[in-house]
């Protein structure tokens, strides 16, 4: 569990004796929906502690213990000084220092050469969530693949399934936020473990819970909110779609359907009906091995409680039947009549909410190839129409991220790719790369903060002075944007014009209110009600509960169920959940404790397995050394390792990722991380 950490304090911890230090105001950007107003202190131009502020009052005043510790990034040993050109093998680590000039003529070079053999698509820009600010991303870095012709990336890794059920069910409406939480009289967590991702929730929960709400947890594991909670299902991974089909069929079946909210504000719950109907209370507890009383108990909690809220994560999407699963539980506060009061209906990725367009990068219209991120060892391995010739690695680590690692390594491993990595510290990524480039981190640059569990907004600014000859995203592709001649008269040359053309550009008066340095700022209200202040960005601004684009493109169309791929070889589970103590994968290369596989007693004790056993974790695509945690917390059949390791972090230099296969999700194209099936057995009598 992640400590929630209070802010310290007026001695700063860590400050250097002898010297002044002052506390200055910025904002996180990183991949986290709760986005903490921070204190900084600064002595001599350096961090030398990092609290919560109470400017977000929503963060009011604590951080997780990660972000707490990224001053060690900023001056640890990985951290990247000045641009660096390969001169050992890939996967060396080996470099010699070169000039930003030197640097980037190479790559100008190589994307010139790439454009006359293949054209611009043999380029592929790869980059994912290590900011979620305005500025670090999609803006210059867009401009300049839209120019080039380069690949298009689909970015698949998270949110692909959850967002596309939302889109095609609401339009990504705007949802519950963390404020109205204590409004709620049932709260069901689905697939989602705030006290370690967007711990900022978790003080509203027990708000709730003392006040009276009951509390439902679905999560393979016994989580530290799930221990209190009135009742936690611990599901098979990828069995939720049958859970909340059986809730649908319990409240259709009972008198419990909003009949005339779903004539008024909703198409397709005839259809929905229909596919629910083959899933009773028994049959979907057998599927995802719970109990089927534990499941009624649920079912008719949801169908009495109100305001009743359901909290829609990303783990049930990390399977075969991700999107079916993320349409079915979305659906239900439609069925189930929970829209229209405080505290009611469901919360998901707020990250819509604001209505930016970015029209700062262009109009200019993309038809180059679209790759789907979790495909990159397909596409560095097997394409050929045309191939990819390079690679520019940036605001990600898919060496450590991407499914199917093994076929990832051997693609960046060949000497014919050119790979550029732009980067903070030495990444697995980055030890790949021909050319590395230093990147700022948030606590050296601009940026907007933009949060998507609470709807707000902060300006985060450079609070310490620039570590070695790092430079920021905006600088560095407005200047490649201008070598390669394809900049025009009105880009940004760097940050600064940037963040000036972002803040014009923000809808209604966004830009002026942050520029006036103004608290974190609402849209569509700070909280809003769904059916009331908010309603379906749909064209007609209903639900659409069975979309036709959706059920044709799904393998078996919605609301369907996919067996489970496991096998008699590889029988149990690998789930690769959230941790204490990365972001993704950002701060990874950080000391920690050992990491290890956690395991159900009954499972070690039919392998002669007992705790602190160095272990192998195994199936056709590779496997991973580590010790054994054996413990009660996890169902049977499942195994877990934790998500966003780094390479270093286990015995064989292989992380959870070895084992996942790089298939695709029903809807959204999404990554299938838990579908990983497995088996474990002693190294020591391998």
């Amino acid at each position: 569990m992640a400590v929630l950490v209070k802010a310290a304090g007026k001695k700063p911890r860590g400050a250097v004796l002898g010297g002044p230090t002052s506390v200055v105001d910025t904002a996180c950007p990183l991949d986290c929906p709760d986005a903490c107003s921070l204190a900084v202190t600064v002595q001599h131009g350096k961090v030398v502690a990092l609290d919560g502020s109470q400017r977000n009052p929503v963060t009011a005043g604590f951080i997780c213990a990660k972000v707490r510790r990224f001053g060690e990034r900023v001056y640890g040993p990985d951290r990247l000084l000045h641009p660096a050109v390969r001169k050992g093998r890939k996967g060396e680590g080996r470099f010699k220092r070169a000039s930003w000039d030197e640097a980037l003529g190479l790559i100008i070079s190589r994307f010139e050469r790439a454009r006359a053999e293949h054209g611009g698509a043999s380029i592929l820009p790869y980059s994912y969530g290590g900011s979620n600010g305005l500025l670090t991303q999609d803006n210059l870095d867009t401009t300049l693949w839209r120019r080039l012709g380069a690949s298009r990336l689909a970015r698949t890794l998270c949110a692909a399934p959850t967002g596309a059920a939302n889109q095609a069910l609401y339009g990504k409406m705007p949802s519950v936020t963390y404020q109205d939480y204590p409004a709620a009289k049932l709260i069901v967590l689905w697939g989602i473990n705030p006290s370690v991702s967007g711990i900022h929730i978790v003080p509203y929960v027990r708000e709730a819970q003392k006040h009276g709400a009951a509390l439902i947890i679905i999560d393979p594991r016994t989580t530290a909110l799930a221990r209190p909670a009135d009742v936690h299902l611990a599901v098979r991974p990828g069995t939720d779609v049958a859970v909340a089909l059986a809730i649908h069929r319990y409240l259709f079946a009972n008198g419990h359907a909003d009949e005339a909210f779903l004539r008024t504000h909703a198409h397709g719950a005839d259809r929905l009906r229909e596919r629910s109907e083959p899933w009773t209370i028994e049959r979907a507890a057998e599927v995802a091995g719970i109990d089927a009383t534990a499941l009624e108990q649920l079912a008719r909690l949801y169908a009495e409680r109100s305001p009743a809220l359901i909290r829609c994560g990303w783990g049930l999407e990390r399977n075969r039947n991700g999107g079916n699963a993320a349409m079915a539980v979305l659906a239900l506060p439609a069925v189930g009549g929970k829209f229209g009061v405080r505290g009611g209906g469901y919360s998901m990725s707020n990250s819509a909410s604001w209505n930016i367009t970015r029209p700062w990068i262009g109009a200019d219209e993309p038809t180059s190839r679209v790759v789907n991120m979790t495909h990159l060892g397909r596409a560095l391995t097997e394409y050929d129409d045309p191939p990819v010739d390079v690679l520019f690695v940036y605001n990600c680590n898919p060496a450590a991220t991407v499914p199917d690692q093994s076929r990832v390594l051997r693609g960046l491993a060949r000497e014919d790719l050119f790979t550029v990595v732009f980067e903070q510290v030495m990444t697995d990524t980055a030890l790949y790369a021909d050319v590395i480039l230093p990147a700022t981190t948030f606590l050296e640059g601009y940026d907007f903060a933009k949060a998507y569990g609470p709807i707000s907004m902060q300006l985060a600014r450079p609070v310490v002075d620039t570590v070695g000859e790092a430079r920021p995203n905006a600088d560095v592709f407005g200047e490649l944007c201008a070598r390669l001649g394809l900049r025009r008269e009105d880009d940004p040359e760097g940050e600064l014009d940037l963040l000036v053309q972002v803040l014009n550009g923000l809808p209604g008066t966004i830009g002026a209110d942050l520029s006036a340095g103004h608290r974190p700022l609402p849209a569509c209200g700070a909280a809003p009600v769904q059916f009331v202040d908010v309603f379906p960005n749909t064209a007609d601004r209903k639900i659409d509960l069975f979309p036709a684009a959706l059920e044709a493109s799904a393998p078996m169309g919605l609301y369907r169920f996919q067996p489970d791929p496991a096998t008699d070889r590889y029988p149990l589970s690998l789930i690769s959940p959230a941790s204490d103590r990365t972001i993704s994968s950002t701060l990874g290369e950080l000391p920690r404790p050992d990491v290890t596989l956690t395991m159900h007693p009954d499972e070690a004790r039919a392998r002669g397995l007992e705790e602190g056993d160095l272990v192998r974790i195994f199936n056709d695509l590779g496997e991973v050394h580590c010790p054994l945690t054996v413990a009660a917390s996890i169902r049977p059949g499942t195994v877990s390792l934790p998500k966003g390791l780094w390479r270093r972090s286990t015995a064989n230099g292989s992380t959870a990722t070895v084992l996942a296969p790089d298939t695709l999700t029903d809807l959204g194209g999404g990554a299938c991380f838990n579908d990983a099936r497995v088996q474990v057995a002693s190294l020591a009598r391998a």
